[in-house]
């Protein structure tokens, strides 16, 4: 398995963590930032993820900033990506289970880092339930018009 993964500043200490814990389970990771609590600008650091995803050169991405809601909102403008915002581990595992969610956004602010390690092995571990659950999900991309 390979993951993306990409934050802003405020989620910079938690991708830290994070990188630990992947790397503890022998998972690949793609990292595009950011690399130090400098103040930048979270899309940047955000579409890679999402590009990365969609092409299939990782299977799913964490995504992490203060809220998680901006991280959240630019990966969604993906047509290929179904990010959740989670704030609990239960949360996590529904998103992948009946969602087939692809990437974890991650709110840096609310959440404490043991909380978002556990989120993100709940992420990672949990299969899509499919059956009623895949007709929904085939109903939320957009038709380009």
């Amino acid at each position: 398995m390979k993951i993306a993964i990409g934050c802003d500043h405020a989620g910079f200490p938690y991708k830290k963590a994070i990188l630990d814990v992947l790397k503890s389970k022998n998972i690949a990771v793609l990292d595009h930032g950011t690399n130090s609590p400098d103040s930048v600008d979270y899309p940047d650091f955000v579409h890679p993820v999402a590009n990365d995803v969609e092409s299939g050169a990782a299977q799913l991405g964490i995504v992490i900033c203060g809220s998680g809601n901006g991280v959240a909102m630019t990966a969604n403008k993906h047509a290929g990506i179904r990010a959740a915002l989670c704030w609990e581990t239960e949360l996590a595992a529904l998103a992948r289970q009946h969602n087939n969610a692809n990437v974890i956004a991650i709110p840096a602010r609310f959440v404490s880092q043991e909380k978002a390690a556990a989120m993100v092995d709940a992420f990672l571990s949990t299969e899509f339930e499919g059956g009623r659950h895949a007709r929904r999900v085939g109903k939320i991309a957009m038709d380009e018009k």
